[in-house]
């Protein structure tokens, strides 16, 4: 006679990326049925606009979670404002230059992610506090090599980036080929599998082979270099670089990762969810405006919607564990 249990129905908790295309699909139903329906075309293009910010960094700060408890990356918005400055002068506002001013912002990103990693290898500082630590001094290089100028971009990266065919906006389309991309490194390589095996038990992998501290270092630059590429695509659609355009994605780059259903322990993570959850907070402040709920209360809501979410989901991957 069998003892074995019986199979348990599959939900939504096994499939975490689910989870906060739900979510999204609930605020903008809720959105929809407060306007009447009105201008759904137009919060659908807009927020996938802006969601493809989330999800670009998202996407570096997901492979640094996912080597482990610990391992996050707090000079992103930093590196958003230096490399967006560095990539618009650059790019002078010439097409011909829009190449060379996209490589600079890789370059700057590089350089940071290199920097970070020096920090917590070689001074053996916490990820957190040398991340932290380097944001402000790559902050106050940008400060100080943009003099508080906004240079404008190019004509033609502006239309790149502020562009739409068929509603949908060019940054999407190209950031959901760059996700494509993402997902192959994570799931069909090496260096991919490298990172959730760290995540997983960073003692067992080196044992197993693995080169820990390269592929940690190979991760924060990773993490850098796409905050740099978010940065220099911030500026194209902004009409040029500030100084604070980076401060929002502080904590939506660790948001979107944890509530897009990767495991805030490491070793588990997947680039799907990153795109609902970045739908699902772009969407959320949407409805909170709509609903005409003033500036501070709209931040301490988004604040505990996001915990709950947070909470929730990790509770459902806890229970699977």
């Amino acid at each position: 006679m069998s003892t074995a249990l019986p199979r348990r129905p599959r939900a939504i908790g096994s499939a975490p990326w689910a989870f906060s295309f739900v979510g999204a699909g609930l605020i903008l139903a809720a959105t929809l049925a407060f306007t009447g329906g009105v201008g759904a075309g137009q919060i659908l293009s807009t927020a996938l606009t802006f969601a493809t910010m989330y999800v670009i960094v998202g996407l570096g700060q997901m492979f640094v979670i996912t080597t482990g408890p610990g391992n996050v990356d707090l000079s992103i918005p930093a590196i958003i404002a230096l490399a967006g400055t560095v990539s618009m002068v650059v790019m002078g506002e010439s097409d011909a230059r829009i190449a060379l001013g996209l490589a600079s912002a890789l370059g700057v990103g590089i350089a940071v992610g290199c920097f970070n990693y020096a920090l917590i290898r070689l001074l053996s500082i916490p990820p957190i506090i040398a991340t932290l630590s380097a944001s402000f001094l790559v902050q106050s290089t940008a400060i100080a090599y943009g003099r508080g100028l906004r240079v404008r971009p190019p004509e033609g990266f502006a239309a790149f980036a502020t562009g739409r065919v068929l509603g949908i906006p060019y940054l999407a389309i190209a950031t959901l080929v760059l996700s494509a991309l993402m997902a192959v490194l994570l799931h069909r390589t090496v260096y991919g599998r490298s990172v959730s095996a760290i995540g997983q038990n960073g003692r067992a992998a080196g044992l197993a082979g693995i080169r820990v501290d390269r592929v940690r270092f190979l991760t924060y630059v990773l993490s850098a270099a796409l905050a740099g590429l978010c940065g220099a695509g911030l500026s194209g659609f902004s009409g040029g670089s500030s100084l604070n355009m980076g401060e929002e994605y502080l904590l939506a780059s660790i948001a979107v990762v944890v509530v897009g259903g990767s495991s805030v322990s490491g070793g588990r993570s997947n680039v799907a969810g990153l795109w609902g959850a970045s739908l699902f907070l772009y969407l959320l402040v949407t409805m909170l405006n709509t609903f005409g709920v003033g500036a501070g209360l709209r931040l301490l809501l988004t604040g505990v919607i996001i915990v709950a979410i947070i909470t929730l989901a990790g509770g459902r991957r806890g229970e699977r564990a």
